[in-house]
């Protein structure tokens, strides 16, 4: 099958287009005919070797795709060969078919298609996992999101709106701004041309942030953990600046908030039936118009390593999807 292949550990200039073996799906996997991929930061960064995981090189990246299931293993029972379907796996993704556990996949509801399907696995179900099960978000509260205009980031603005929170999005340009505002940011912060923590202070008021989603660490992380409220709940989700940050543990102490972590693919792993009810619901809301994926452009598979070097710089504007095979392509 054609795929991407990472020969070492340098990014996307170790990227190749080129032949490899299909996968074969395991007991509890299904195989996947890739029509779309979407590209993360985790795929990028899990390319640099910078993520916690390395997989055996050479390795075939990316973590969500969208097609048609073509075999099943001998204890799948949700999923038939020919279902539609959304999945994820560590790594995979980037090639003619994938495969993924039966926990991680869901099905494609009729009106979304490929393209979009591709970007809702790993993105939502962080959000969900983040501020539905981590951050028990209530509606009337009011939470930051660092990072809004990512794949991640922009998900977790879509649900806080959607739950009724009051949402103040971080991004880094004008045109990032308005885009966040379409997706339900309440109030904007420009990090490139306004001071972060005065304008935090006065959007927050005196109560201080409820919840703090943060992708992106570093000085910024260290900012954000002053400006928390009494009993706030700070989320750390990634590190795009390359900076893992420490805290001060006084400052959670004398606001009695929390520092909650968020690593999303270790609940799947040991929760895979609530991860698989928090997919359906996912879908269910994207079918009916209640989340709206952003995909900021469509680029064919073999430009892969152009799409981790956007992603990389922080241009895109929601997901890259990868177009694996053309609508009307035979498997």
């Amino acid at each position: 099958m054609r795929a991407i292949l990472c020969n070492a550990f340098k990014g996307p200039e170790a990227l190749e287009f080129t032949e490899t073996a299909e996968p074969r799906p395991a007991s509890n996997e299904v195989l996947v005919d890739v029509h779309a991929a979407s590209v993360s930061y985790m795929d990028y960064l899990m390319s640099t070797g910078g993520y916690q995981m390395r997989p055996a090189l050479p390795y075939v990246p990316g973590t969500d795709a969208a097609g048609i299931v073509l075999a099943c293993g001998e204890k799948v029972t949700r999923f038939r060969p020919g279902d539609r379907v959304s999945c994820g796996n560590w790594f995979g993704a980037f090639a003619e078919r994938m495969v993924a556990r039966e926990s991680s996949v869901a099905l494609l509801p009729a009106g979304v298609d490929f393209t979009v399907g591709s970007t809702v696995m790993h993105t939502y179900l962080t959000a969900w996992y983040a501020l539905i099960e981590r951050a028990r978000l209530q509606a009337g509260e009011t939470v930051l999101v660092t990072g809004a205009a990512g794949g991640v980031g922009l998900a977790c603005v879509e649900i806080a709106h959607l739950i009724g929170a009051r949402v103040i999005a971080v991004v880094g340009s004008a045109a990032k701004a308005a885009m966040v505002r379409t997706h339900g940011a309440i109030e904007v912060v420009d990090h490139s041309c306004e001071d972060v923590r005065e304008r935090v202070k006065t959007l927050a008021g005196d109560k201080g942030l409820d919840v703090c989603v943060d992708n992106v660490g570093g000085a910024l992380f260290a900012t954000l953990a002053r400006l928390m409220g009494w009993n706030g709940r700070l989320l750390p989700i990634g590190f795009t600046s390359g900076e893992i940050p420490s805290l001060a543990m006084n400052l959670p102490l004398l606001k009695n908030y929390s520092v909650v972590g968020v690593f999303v693919g270790a609940w799947m792993e040991r929760h895979p039936d609530d991860a698989a009810r928090a997919s359906e619901a996912i879908m269910a809301w994207v079918s009916e118009g209640k989340l709206r994926p952003q995909v900021d452009r469509v680029l064919p598979l073999q430009r892969a390593a152009e799409a981790m070097s956007l992603v990389a710089s922080r241009t895109a504007m929601g997901r890259i999807v990868l177009e694996v095979k053309a609508a009307g392509q035979a498997g």
